[in-house]
């Protein structure tokens, strides 16, 4: 090997007793350059500054850094050369995995699938304005939908119309039938649209109860027990919104939307949300419904009824509610011409 096949490599360690400033100030004067050029360099470690050195010269050079506390390596041609090509490779194989994982990162148009949650394999699209749930059904299995909310399904589903329900879905003006779908003969895919432009959730029940306002259901698995709640005058009456609940239990996927995005928000303690927001909520959490201020701020503020809970859980909210929309529109409704 010839003489001159060595060369200095800054390691980028700088000992603990000298600053940056101090490094640079003193490499600057070693090298002869600009203290900013000699920091520059510095942060830019690992970096070769000397190369095609012979061994005496390599060694001086090392040997004035270390009494400045600047860390350097000196490497012969073959040896850099060597981790050279181990660098490349190191960074082929970084760049190869962050690819795969960007390519199996869960999107908008990727199912998630069992492995990613127990449960049937699905993917949401157009989150959180107009939201459209697609389910891959396996072979004779079954699930519930709202009625009327699907929107495709493969030619091999069956659909049969079931009364869920009862009196409490009559009165409040919601359909008293939900659809169940059947893959027959081989797995299939259904495509379901809630009717209220707006976002969707699914859960994983695991023996859990969740409460849903009347009109959030959009579908579940048949293991979910879908039933109406009774609110009573008081918390029904007043709130404004619906006398029922939708009260989902058991083991299995549940999907709910709502009328513009759904935030979740943990409870821990008490919480206010105006009942006109509300989209589900927990078991564990109990709620009353009272007022905002007194009865001037009642009639006048626009706000109404709140629903105070209290305990620990979650609530699922909506940003829009239909009666400040309805508000909002009445506005520019078309006035009749009196003349």
């Amino acid at each position: 090997m010839q003489d001159n096949q060595y060369q200095v490599t800054l390691t980028g360690k700088i000992a603990e007793a000298t600053s940056l400033e101090q490094a640079a100030a003193q490499f600057s004067r070693l090298f002869k350059t600009t203290p900013e050029v000699a920091k520059q360099t510095l942060q830019k470690s690992p970096i070769i500054i000397k190369k095609n050195l012979d061994q005496v010269t390599a060694t001086k050079i090392r040997n004035a850094l270390d009494k400045i506390g600047i860390g350097c390596r000196i490497l012969t041609a073959e040896e850099a050369e060597i981790e050279a090509k181990a660098a490349a490779q190191n960074l082929s194989n970084n760049n190869l995995q962050a690819d795969k994982r960007s390519s199996t990162a869960p999107t908008n148009d990727t199912f998630e699938s069992p492995a990613d949650h127990p449960g049937l394999s699905f993917k949401i699209e157009g989150k959180p304005d107009y939201s459209f749930v697609t389910v891959q059904l396996p072979a004779n299995q079954t699930i519930k939908v709202e009625a009327s909310a699907m929107a495709t399904m493969d030619t091999h589903i069956e659909m049969k119309t079931k009364l869920k329900g009862g009196l409490g879905r009559f009165v409040t003006g919601e359909s008293i039938f939900i659809n169940e779908f059947t893959a027959t003969h081989g797995p299939g895919e259904i495509g379901i649209a809630p009717g209220a432009p707006g976002d969707m959730m699914h859960i994983y029940l695991n023996d859990e109860i969740l409460y849903l306002q009347n009109s959030a259901f959009v579908a579940s698995a048949m293991s979910v027990n879908i039933e109406t709640k009774w609110q009573g005058f008081t918390k029904g009456f007043f709130s404004g919104e619906n006398l029922f609940l939708i009260r989902a239990s058991g083991k299995g996927d549940l999907w709910f939307n709502s009328y513009g995005a759904i935030i979740e928000i943990d409870v821990e303690d008490n919480y206010v949300v105006d009942t006109g927001n509300i989209v589900a909520f927990t078991e564990h959490l109990d709620y009353k419904i009272s007022k905002v201020g007194g009865y001037k701020s009642l009639f006048f503020s626009g706000e109404g009824f709140v629903c105070r809970f209290s305990g620990k859980g979650k609530v699922w909210i909506q940003t829009r509610g239909v009666d400040a929309f309805s508000w909002w529109a009445h506005a520019y409704r078309p006035a009749k011409n009196r003349g």
